[in-house]
C-alpha cells in the first residue's frame, strides 16, 4: 500500500514530486509524448488560423477615426469605397474592398468630396484648421477640380501629392509621385499617407486655377 500512495496523499505515479527520478517519472518516458503534443499544437491549423484574424484586423485598422464615401466600381467591375483615416503619422486616404485595403492610388468622385470632408470633420479625422481649409476649397471648386500639387520630400527624394482629374469619369485621383534620379516622376499606385497639411495644399491648389479664371 505504501508504494501506491506518497506522503502528499496522491498516487505515487501521479505525484510530480515523489515520482521524480523514478521509472514513474513522466519526464522520462513521457517526455517525447509531451514534446510531440507541443510540436503538433504549434503547427495546428487552429493556432495558425488564430494569428490570421489579428493580422487581418490590423489591416482594417480598428479604432482609427475614419470617414468613407462610395461605393464605386473600377474598370474590372470591382466595387470599392474610399476611406480617409486619422492614423499614426498623419492621414491615410485609401480604397477598400471586401474589408481589405487596395494597393492602388485612391480614385473618388469630385461630387463626394464635400460629404467626405464633412464626415471627416464630424468624426475627428480632421482637426479644426484642416476641416475649415478643405471646406473652403471644395465649396470653391463647385464640383470641378483642376490639377493640384503639394510638393515635399521623402528622405533624399522629392515627392508630390497630386490631385488629378480623370478625364470623362467625374473622378479625381489623389496620388503620391516620386522623383527618381535618372527616370523622372513615378506614380505610386498605393494608399496615400501624409500630414493633413499636404492634402489641404493639394486640394486648394486644384481649386486655384478655376478661382483665378473666374
Amino acid at each position: 500500500m505504501n508504494s501506491l500512495f506518497c506522503r502528499h496523499n496522491r498516487f505515487t505515479a501521479d505525484c510530480p514530486i515523489c515520482s521524480r527520478g523514478t521509472l514513474l517519472d513522466p519526464g522520462r518516458g513521457g517526455a517525447r509524448r509531451g514534446s510531440g503534443r507541443s510540436a503538433s499544437g504549434a503547427s495546428t491549423p487552429t493556432r495558425s488560423g488564430a494569428r490570421r484574424p489579428s493580422s487581418a484586423g490590423a489591416a482594417r485598422s480598428p479604432g482609427y477615426p475614419s470617414a468613407e464615401v462610395g461605393p464605386y466600381e473600377d474598370g474590372e467591375a470591382r466595387r470599392y469605397a474610399v476611406r480617409l483615416e486619422r492614423v499614426p503619422g498623419g492621414l491615410r486616404l485609401a480604397e477598400w474592398s471586401g474589408g481589405d485595403i487596395r494597393r492602388r492610388a485612391p480614385r473618388l468622385a469630385v461630387d463626394d468630396l464635400p460629404s467626405l470632408v464633412e464626415a471627416a470633420a464630424e468624426r475627428g479625422v480632421l482637426d479644426g484648421a484642416e476641416a475649415e481649409a478643405l471646406r473652403v476649397a471644395v465649396v470653391a471648386a463647385g464640383g470641378s477640380l483642376g490639377p493640384g500639387v503639394s510638393p515635399g520630400r521623402a528622405g533624399d527624394l522629392r515627392d508630390e501629392l497630386r490631385v488629378e482629374p480623370l478625364e470623362g469619369a467625374g473622378l479625381v485621383r489623389v496620388a503620391r509621385w516620386m522623383l527618381r534620379p535618372g527616370t523622372g516622376w513615378e506614380l505610386r499606385e498605393a494608399p496615400v499617407m501624409l500630414p493633413g497639411a499636404r492634402y489641404v495644399e493639394a486640394v486648394s491648389a486644384a481649386v486655384a486655377p478655376d478661382v483665378g479664371g473666374g
